[in-house]
């Protein structure tokens, strides 16, 4: 196995909250107690765990990036992810669209398509009020600045009124078997009903995204749901999304 497979791997285990020792992991992944050490040292430097004597626990959550950061990094990506998304729509589906900056990015691509838009994705807009065949209705609420998304009761009980077709999610972190991660009850709360409203649930992630547990609020994903990441997320990773219940589509560069 690859160290950055098993590295994925070990953020795994650390997301259930339990402090992990070092002994047991290298039997578990057939390997010498001084590789996982390493392992936990890169770790330690990126991905929010800290080391402890004998093993690692994950430490507090990190803060968040502007939408400007985010939507400087991996732009490539993200616009393979869009790509792929749109490929997955039916004409006049009803959509649900999160937050974040790859939703914004597959929300772009929908402005020359005919559809119904629900959204607390405030990048979105100004393109899509001017497409000519897009039905937007924006969920009103609090304004998130480092986000540009609306939350909150408001936007909450508008979208207890709406049902769709399909619901495109963002997040800051997806772990297979446990859900996704954000920064604020308010997010997860939003994101939790966005999904109940749906038919089906798209979960819109490059490779960064996958096994990151770097904030404290969680919301579970229901049985069955599609994951679009990009190629660089190794085939480990998309296997252990698979097995908790997901389709896992890697878009092309």
């Amino acid at each position: 196995m690859r160290s950055k497979d098993r590295r994925a791997l070990l953020l795994e285990a650390l997301t259930a909250g339990e402090e992990i020792d070092v002994e047991d992991l290298a039997t578990r992944f057939e390997v010498s107690a001084s590789t996982i050490r390493r392992d936990l040292q890169q770790l330690s430097s990126s991905e929010g765990i800290k080391r402890t004597y004998g093993g690692a626990i994950l430490v507090h959550p990190a803060g968040e990036t502007s939408l400007s950061q985010r939507q400087a990094s991996n732009r490539t990506q993200k616009a393979a992810i869009a790509r792929a998304a749109c490929s997955l729509l039916a004409q006049d589906d009803i959509l649900i669209l999160d937050g974040g900056s790859t939703v914004a990015a597959f929300g772009h691509l929908l402005r020359n398509r005919r559809h119904r838009v629900i959204t607390n994705n405030l990048a979105l807009v100004s393109p899509l009020a001017e497409a000519a065949e897009i039905e937007l209705t924006v969920l009103g609420g609090a304004v998130r600045p480092t986000s540009m998304s609306t939350v909150g009761p408001l936007a909450m009980e508008a979208m207890r009124r709406m049902t769709a077709d399909k619901v495109f999610l963002g997040a800051d972190g997806v772990v297979a078997g446990r859900g996704l991660c954000e920064a604020s009850l308010d997010q997860i709360a939003l994101k939790t009903l966005m999904m109940d409203q749906a038919r089906e649930v798209f979960v819109l992630a490059d490779a960064t995204k996958l096994s990151r547990t770097n904030q404290a609020m969680w919301a579970p994903l229901p049985a069955r749901w599609t994951l679009i990441t990009d190629w660089s997320a190794s085939l480990e990773q998309c296997d252990l999304f698979a097995a908790a219940g997901a389709r896992v589509i890697r878009a092309s560069q």
